[in-house]
Parts: structure tokens; sequence; C-alpha cells
């Protein structure tokens, strides 16, 4: 399966990347199939069916605003989140959507898309069943489709063979790897650095220059969300009054500088800060690069933006090294394991994020390829077990303030494999294998279904 780093990092809109972006492709295959096999003028209304996570936190996650927005063709890397808005009213005042963009079909949302909560479909939490009529009630055409995170999605018949319906490079890579073992034995036998290795895989299927301008084109769309997420205020939508803290800190850490000869731990509140700033637009609906998911997209960004205020000579060029790296390592999970809480709980995405972000710090920072995979290691090693249980099913408490903690274990994560040789007693393989087996033991109602945790006790206390 040769998954490129721009499948792991692409742009997307809030507040989730398995129930905003994942359900908004599927809905888009759903008419893309519509159209191929010449269906569309047939159909007179469509029926949603939703399952497990996705049911019990889809109105929290904008599931059900993805699935209408995608139905009309609108593609999470392109729709303005401005529009969003104003295209869900008008779908909603007259109870009609355009169908795949070029045909009107009623569409009442307590008919047309039902939250089935009390039902798990056995091949993964995040389900979804598309259903399309005639004028004679009689189906047309029916699929189901899974949200396996990241924005992946996967349908009935390929989940079997997990192949994925997100856009791939294509081409086999050059360097095949499944494990992380078989990346460092590469880049023995090529004697190269992972950086190295990386690149060779990526320009298989896009050259230089491509890859070079749309990683910096990542991270431009990731500094704007930093940069909006400091100045935006207000409370954030959905209910539970959460404010808006990083326009403040931003003010208040302004005033400071960054000269830190009286407190070197400002540091810490900067980084957490590009964290805050990103996941507070994320959870508003913003604009953002899914990294690898959207509940974790602030941790990369805070790193990066560590790494070029604070770190003597960094320069924009290293950003190209640090995502490579970093979506190497996502492979690793993507493919050992998981990128879904609804699957794993949150270590598959705030740990998997840490994770990452470390290895990318650690390999722009002059680490060896043991030092690399060790600060990955490290950054998953201390997210094992993480549990996600988002509160009134928003992607706000714990989810934004984790964030935070998840870039600033990265640094640490990096800075200690740093300090090492590279040999250490746990190995990369042998975390991502846990964290897959913590996941599987993981209670369903730790798994993004606001059934336990924080979601219930919260409410409680």
């Amino acid at each position: 399966m040769a998954v490129s780093v721009f499948d792991l990092f692409s742009i997307g809109i809030g507040p989730s990347s398995s129930h905003t972006v994942g359900p908004m492709n599927a809905a888009n295959q759903f008419i893309d199939d519509l159209l191929i096999m010449n269906h569309l003028r047939h159909v007179e209304r469509v029926r949603v069916d939703l399952y497990g996570s996705l049911a019990l936190t889809g109105e929290g996650h904008g599931t059900d605003k993805a699935i209408l927005l995608g139905l009309e063709a609108a593609k999470s890397n392109e729709i303005d989140p401005n529009d969003v808005k104003a295209r869900l009213n008008k779908i909603r005042k007259k109870e009609s959507l355009f169908l795949a963009a070029k045909k009107p079909i009623a569409f009442l949302e307590s008919r047309d898309l039902i939250y089935r909560k009390n039902i798990f479909l056995p091949e993964h939490s995040n389900a979804m069943r598309m259903t399309a009529y005639d004028g004679s009630e009689n189906v047309i055409y029916k699929r189901t489709y899974y949200s396996v995170g990241g924005g992946f999605i996967l349908d009935e018949d390929s989940i079997k063979g997990e192949k994925q319906k997100k856009k791939k490079s294509g081409k086999p890579l050059p360097f095949p790897y499944e494990t992380a073992g078989e990346l460092l034995a590469h880049c023995e036998r090529e004697k190269c650095s992972l950086v190295e290795l990386v690149w060779k895989n990526e320009r298989a299927s896009r050259s230089r220059d491509e890859i070079e301008h749309g990683l910096l084109d990542l991270w431009h769309v990731m500094e704007g969300c930093i940069s909006r997420g400091c100045k935006e205020e207000g409370v954030l939508p959905g209910g539970l009054g959460v404010m808006r803290r990083a326009s403040g800190i931003y003010r208040e850490l302004s005033t400071k500088g960054v000269g830190f000869i009286h407190d070197p731990s400002q540091v810490m509140d900067w980084i957490s800060l590009y964290a805050l700033a990103v996941n507070e637009e994320n959870a508003a609906g913003g604009r953002i690069v899914t990294a690898p998911t959207n509940g974790a997209a602030g941790i990369i960004p805070a790193v990066i933006q560590y790494q070029q205020n604070f770190i003597q000579g960094a320069s924009e060029s290293d950003i190209i090294p640090f995502l490579l790296v970093a979506g190497a390592v996502g492979f690793l999970y993507k493919k050992g394991a998981s990128l879904s809480a609804a699957e794993v709980g949150c270590q598959g995405e705030v740990g998997v994020a840490c994770s990452m972000a470390a290895a990318g710090l650690a390999a722009v920072m002059g680490g060896t390829n043991g030092q690399i995979e060790n600060a990955a290691e490290i950054g998953m090693e201390h997210n094992l077990g993480l549990t996600c249980d988002p509160v009134a099913g928003l992607v706000q408490i714990p989810c934004i303030e984790r964030n935070t903690m998840g870039a600033i274990k990265a640094v640490n994560a990096a800075r200690l494999a740093l300090k090492g040789d590279g040999i250490h007693q746990i190995s990369l393989d042998k975390v991502i294998a846990t964290m897959k087996q913590t996941g599987k033991d993981m209670r369903s109602i730790y798994k993004e279904t606001s059934q336990g945790g924080l979601a219930v006790n919260v409410i409680e206390c």
C-alpha cells in the first residue's frame, strides 16, 4: 500500500477528520458512484444511516453538516468555512439539496439522516450507510462506508482488503516498508538518512519541486491557522460555552517578547499557545491541516512553529524534512495500528501526532536514524492508554488542551532522544503493537462515544 505524506497531511475543515472530513469524502464517493453508473437522474431521495461513534458524537463533531454538504459535492479541501453556515441554513430551510450539485431532491433531516446510536457495525465503529431511492421508493443504490481515521474511508468491499478510498500516490514505492524495522533496514542498506529515504519514496510520484512546494503549502495553511487562532475571540460553538483563550494568551506573551532571561520556561507557554490556537480554530470549524487527524491537528504545527521561532539557525527549509519524517512515522501507525480514536482511543490521534512531531523535530535537529526512531517511540510510549472522552460529543474538552500537552511531550521526547545514542530497549514497532493491543482492550465507552470518562463525569460533578 503506497501512502504518500500528502495522504497523511491534507487540508480540510474542522472539527474532526473521522467525523467531518471522512463522512464528507464518503458522500463524495457515493455521488461519484451514482454519476458513474448513470443513476443520478433516477434518484428522488437519499437516506443516510449513521452507526456507532458517528451516531453517538456525530452532531457535536459536525457529521451532519459534512454529509449534507458532501452530497452537494462540496470537497473538504476546497470548501470555504465561511460559506458553511449559509449553505446549511439554505438546505434546512428548503428541506432540499442539490445532489451532486446537479439535481434537486427533498431532504428532511428527521427522516433522511438517522442516528442509530445503539448499533455498532462489526467492521468499524465509524460506519455510515447511504441509500438512494427512486420516486417509487425502490432502492437504486446502497453502500456502506467506514471512516477509519485521518479522513481515510473504506467501503464495504475495500475494508476487507484495506484499500483506502482517499487519494493515494498510486505508484509503488522504491523502498516499501510497513514497520520501523524495515524502514531502518532500507536506510542501513542504502547508507542514507531517514529523510533521504523518504525523499526517494516521494520522488516516485512527484518531482522535487512539487514535493517542496506541496509541503510548504501545507505549512502555510498550518501557519495561517495559528495566526487566525491568535486573533479570534468569543465562545466556541456547540453549547458548552468554551471561551477562546489563544488570543488573550498571545497578547500577554507578546508584551513580554521572546527573551527568556528571567523565565526560560516561557517557551512552553508559546508552544501551548500555538497548539491552542489551531485547535480552537478546528473546534470552530475552520480550515486546518489534518495532521494526521483534526482532533490532534495542533501538535505538529505547534512543534514546527517552536522550531522555527526558538531553535537557533532554523529556516523554512527545515519544514520539508520535518514533515517528510513525520509523515513516514504516521504511516507506520496507520499500517500497524490505527489513526482512529473510535478504534483505539485518543492514543491514535494525540499519541500518534506527538510521536510524529517528536520524530520530525529530532530529524531537523540533527538526530541519527536511531535517535529519530527513539524520539517517535518515546512520544507514543507516554501516551499509551489515552482515552477519547469528548464532553458533549464536541472536539473541545479535553481535546483542545490535550493538544498542548501533546506538543510539549513531543519536544521533550525529541530532546530526550537526542541526549542518547539511539540505542533503546523498546522499539517503535513494539510500542505500535502495544498501542494497537491497548486499543483493542479499551472499552468502547472510552473510544469517541461520549459514554465514559470526562464526558459523563463532568456532567455528574
